[in-house]
């Protein structure tokens, strides 16, 4: 039996979208929303999180979310390595799943489409 601990990679992200989401189309079938996250730390620095999701999740995201709107995300942290014209370069970014909250002008959204798009994409 193995004294190790299961390996987990779990995180859970609150704050505001830095700017306007942007969805690509990877190949016929399959789409990606980028956004950035700002997140504030413990002593109040903010910290910026790059969140990749995908498929109806991704098209819900680009048409309903925009810069300043607060949301939750709920992924796993995936890192990537690349060369950069002999430069090794590194980052993190969170894939996952994005709640939305209230719109930064303080209203609700006027429909549930966010919710059900949200659900057909569980």
């Amino acid at each position: 039996m193995s004294s190790q601990a299961p390996a987990v990679n779990s995180v859970t992200f609150v704050g505001h979208i830095t700017a306007d989401p942007v969805l690509k189309q990877l190949d016929e079938d399959r789409r990606v929303c980028k956004l950035r996250l700002a997140v504030n730390d413990r002593k109040d620095q903010p910290m910026f999180i790059d969140v990749a999701t995908f498929g109806a999740q991704a098209d819900a995201c680009a048409k309903y979310l925009r810069k300043g709107r607060a949301i939750a995300v709920t992924g796993r942290l995936v890192y990537h390595e690349w060369d950069d014209g002999g430069t090794r370069r590194s980052r993190h970014h969170v894939v996952g799943r994005v709640q939305f909250g209230a719109r930064s002008d303080g209203e609700q959204p006027e429909s549930a489409e966010p919710a059900e798009a949200l659900e057909e994409a569980a």
